[in-house]
């Protein structure tokens, strides 16, 4: 699929389609990648991946699965990495 037919086919600019896939747009919104992976058939989740193996970590996976099953809130969690950042001086 050329790049024209995705930006037409996801309803997004064939420039904004450009700029991610140069590199230019490094942090595009979900709902952007939704109507891509939409367009591509493919789930969201495909087109988000660890940058250094080219896929998602399974082992970041695994642990916020089981952060999630355990019962943590994403504003626990997100108390934690702040809490973490004040302890390491960041």
């Amino acid at each position: 699929m050329s790049i024209s037919q995705l930006a037409e086919k996801a309803g997004i600019a064939k420039s904004y389609l450009s700029s991610i896939e140069r590199n230019l747009k490094v942090n595009p919104s979900v709902q952007i990648i939704e109507r891509i992976a939409q367009a591509l058939g493919v789930p969201g989740q495909t087109l988000i991946y660890h940058e250094k193996h080219g896929r998602l970590d399974e082992e970041w996976v695994s642990l916020v699965n089981q952060a999630i099953d355990s019962g943590i809130t994403k504003e626990q969690f997100e108390r934690y990495l702040h809490w973490e950042r004040i302890r390491a001086g960041k």
